[in-house]
């Protein structure tokens, strides 16, 4: 066994050799301690408070009826659509990063969120649709902004400014696109709409949990099993290519289950705003390794949503602050710094 900056080289008697990063492994614990210990307290908060061994007996089996009616059908819910969804927001952001070979390339700045926004306001302005018909026309409108980005930017490959111009571009145009939809909607729809588009976490209920995990269960997967292929992408087509990756192959999946959890999530949650864009650099910088890093920026992404939620109550009051406004407040400052370190280093 050799290690070499924190990287362990491990040779079964088979002859497999694996290599093992000792400072990311810990880093994904410490991520998945701090994700459960955000989700016990968030369980635990509210206008009936409960400690964190109440919250764990009840979890257990062990809590009177009214702590297990609280814990099991008003909170843990909430608590599990927040952590699924915090996960599919940070390894798409790392997705869309490592695709764009940009820190921008978000689903936030690339107007994602603002086609998911669409798509429901349809649904809401133009049906009257219910929960589970919101849900549809945000997943179609998030898809079909996903894939007509991907081919108006798409000129011999994906290159990163283009990528993220198109998609700045595309989300100013959405955005104008859901100011006409309220304007369209009588004061009950547009109502219902705004409190959509704040995106919460409030009265979130096992009809959201399930859709959701089902998709994190085969998507999630399916990209963690990419990570080597898109940490060679970031190199840049040709070495990718040299390397033997199938660049194209590996985009085109990448990029549209990275799409499909994101327009998952935001049906789930409405928009919640720069958990996918600061989730991924977060990981980065707490592992110090190259590459998309996907499983550490899913775990971040789950304790920064979890976390804003939890300290959205503690500070404003159980459900008087929606988590998406108080990560719109946080997320907009740190994307005010990362444009301004991107111009100190030469890259705007």
């Amino acid at each position: 066994m050799k290690g070499v900056r924190g990287v362990r080289a491990v040779r079964t008697r088979g002859g497999l050799s694996l290599r093992l990063d000792v400072r990311a492994l810990l880093a994904c614990l410490l991520l998945l301690a701090l994700a459960l210990a955000a989700a016990i307290a968030l369980i635990g908060s509210g206008d009936y408070p409960m400690t964190p061994a109440e919250v764990l007996s009840t979890l257990t089996g062990g809590g009177n009826p009214g702590q297990e009616f609280i814990v099991q059908d008003l909170r843990l819910p909430r608590v599990l659509v927040g952590l699924l969804a915090g996960a599919a927001f940070g390894i798409s952001g790392a997705v869309f990063q490592a695709v764009s070979r940009n820190p921008l390339g978000s689903p936030d700045v690339l107007g994602f969120a603002q086609g998911s926004s669409v798509g429901a306001l349809v649904v809401i302005v133009y049906f009257q649709g219910g929960t589970v018909a919101v849900a549809a026309g945000s997943v179609v409108g998030g898809v079909a902004t996903g894939v007509a980005i991907f081919l108006l930017a798409w000129k011999r490959g994906i290159q990163g400014y283009r990528f993220v111009l198109v998609g700045i571009g595309a989300s100013a145009m959405l955005y104008a696109l859901v100011l006409y939809l309220l304007t369209k909607a009588n004061i009950v729809e547009a109502t219902r709409a705004t409190i959509w588009m704040n995106g919460s976490l409030n009265g979130r209920d096992w009809d959201q949990v399930g859709p959701l995990a089902a998709v994190c269960a085969a998507l999630l997967p399916l990209l963690l099993l990419h990570g080597r292929p898109l940490r060679m992408l970031e190199m840049g087509d040709d070495a990718a290519y040299a390397l033997g990756v199938r660049v194209d192959r590996v985009r085109v999946v990448t990029l549209l289950a990275a799409v499909l959890l994101v327009a998952s999530a935001t049906a789930a949650t409405g928009p919640i705003a720069f958990v996918a864009l600061t989730a991924p650099q977060l990981a980065r910088r707490l592992t110090r390794s190259p590459g998309p890093n996907l499983l550490p920026a899913a775990l971040m992404g789950a304790v920064l949503l979890v976390a804003a939620d939890w300290s959205a109550q503690r500070l404003f009051g159980a459900d008087q602050l929606p988590v998406g406004v108080l990560t719109g407040v946080l997320g907009g400052g740190y994307l005010l710094w990362l444009l301004a370190r991107e111009r100190r280093v030469g890259r705007m």
